[in-house]
């Protein structure tokens, strides 16, 4: 009995451990450091103030928005890929997995390398569904790409993508540890996107690909 109670601390610890992980590489604010590696304005001083992709966008520089979109994007996925395929080793099990994917993505949204000030989300949601699996990830992406081409808002497109995304899920698996990942985290998605639904409504939201105000 003392041994197998052991084996289950060690097993917390180690969940822990890749959360802990999952969450520092999230607080990599790649708008910030892909700005300041551009000579760019600071995306949190303009726009909507927010540092993600589409506000680097605002800047006109093209090369840097992608490159905060592959990095946002990245760091969600390895995140994932390596609790799938290291975790249990060390006995991480399926609710692990759906805590690092709620890890990375808090990290990104509060991060502690940035004052806990961070972006929405869409990016690192994306590497984290894809991570999970190719064809949930795929999936997302087409519903925010066929979204956005047709209203030009990213943030409709995210709202959407994130609302069908645990959709997508559900059919694929069924109810499990990870649906409520998704869940959790299309809801904060939602939440950061609170201020882009207000302008949605209004009718004030920026358009993909206008400048900087």
């Amino acid at each position: 009995m003392k041994c197998a109670g052991k084996n289950i601390k060690k097993v917390d610890m180690n969940t822990v451990l890749f959360a802990i992980a999952a969450y520092l590489i999230g607080s990599i604010s790649f708008a910030v450091v892909v700005s300041k590696f551009f000579r760019l304005a600071d995306p949190r001083s303009y726009g909507s103030k927010n540092p993600g992709a589409t506000n680097v966008l605002r800047s006109g520089n093209k090369k840097a928005a992608i490159l905060t979109l592959l990095g946002d994007g990245a760091k969600g996925f390895v995140a994932v890929w390596l609790v799938k395929h290291f975790g249990p080793e060390y006995g991480v099990q399926e609710s692990g997995i759906a805590l690092v994917a709620i890890a990375v993505f808090l990290g990104h949204l509060w991060p502690i390398f940035f004052r806990f000030v961070g972006g929405k989300g869409v990016a690192t949601a994306l590497g984290v569904l894809l991570a999970l699996n190719g064809w949930l990830g795929l999936a997302t992406f087409i519903t925010w790409l066929v979204i956005a081409y047709a209203f030009r808002y990213s943030s409709l497109a995210a709202l959407i993508a994130a609302i069908f995304a645990p959709f997508y899920y559900g059919l694929l698996f069924g109810p499990d540890a990870i649906l409520l990942a998704v869940v959790v985290m299309s809801c904060l998605l939602v939440y950061r996107h609170a201020k882009n639904i207000g302008n949605l409504l209004a009718g004030k939201e920026s358009r993909i690909g206008s400048k900087k105000k």
